[in-house]
């Protein structure tokens, strides 16, 4: 069953990529907010929670996660990683490269050696301001599932314009400053085959990983529920030997 984040300081939870990790939710805490619709999605679909759609305060964000990390380290628990997830897309939030100054302001104070990362679908890094906000983050972790438009439609299905060719040049004006992110699976949706597995698909997918050259890229699998419920995971033994090809780039790639 999929769920949404109930509140705008969430956690912390083990993640499976970046420790113990303290997670801001941006998004309203009552619906979902993204530029894409995942079908793989763990919050479900957009229209399933068509509630208040308000950003959260810039204020409340601050004032939460100031408190919560000042608990975390008087508890002896300081987080690994502060991480940018929640009920959508976070970079979408108009204040975004505020509250990313906000929060390292906090990090520094409270925790300096805890990281500070994002997840984001990467449909925003067209503005210069949330741009900026990514390169100031220890991990802008940004999302690519497939070198092509018709399984990104499928897959993902974005909300707005959005081609793979469009994001690949904004990637690569990170000049390496980023880890990609890879969701690899199998399945049906309406009725058609999904699977950016194929050896279409990855080798496409690599040749674009050795455009961006990111700092490290992070292939994973289904691991909670989805809104999809006809989705397949991908065992880590194939994950691991796409990420061998990866590596052969001489790119760093984790498994997750």
């Amino acid at each position: 069953m999929t769920s949404l984040y109930d509140n705008i300081i969430f956690g912390p939870i083990r993640s499976r990529r970046l420790g113990l990790s303290l997670g801001v939710n941006l998004l309203p805490i009552e619906s979902k907010l993204c530029s894409f619709d995942c079908i793989y999605c763990e919050c479900g679909w957009n229209d399933e929670h068509p509630g208040k759609r308000r950003f959260n305060a810039r204020e409340d964000v601050r004032d939460m996660l100031d408190a919560t990390l000042q608990k975390m380290v008087a508890d002896g628990t300081p987080p690994d990683v502060i991480t940018f997830a929640g009920n959508g897309e976070p970079t979408m939030h108009p204040d975004f490269e505020n509250i990313i100054a906000d929060t390292i302001a906090l990090r520094d104070k409270h925790c300096p050696k805890a990281k500070v990362s994002v997840l984001s679908n990467a449909t925003q890094i067209h503005r210069e301001d949330v741009r900026r906000a990514l390169l100031r983050v220890d991990n802008n972790i940004l999302k690519l599932d497939s070198a092509f438009d018709d399984t990104v439609q499928l897959v993902n299905k974005p909300q707005g314009a959005y081609t793979v060719a469009r994001t690949v040049e904004l990637l690569k004006a990170f000049e390496g400053n980023l880890i990609l992110q890879t969701m690899f699976l199998r399945g049906e949706y309406l009725g058609k085959r999904v699977d950016n597995t194929t050896e279409e698909e990855v080798t496409a997918w690599l040749k674009l990983v050795d455009e961006i050259r990111p700092k490290q890229v992070m292939v994973y699998s289904l691991d909670r529920d989805t809104p999809c419920q006809t989705l397949e995971k991908v065992e880590k033994d194939e994950l691991r030997q796409i990420a061998t090809r990866v590596e052969a780039l001489g790119i760093p790639c984790s498994v997750a």
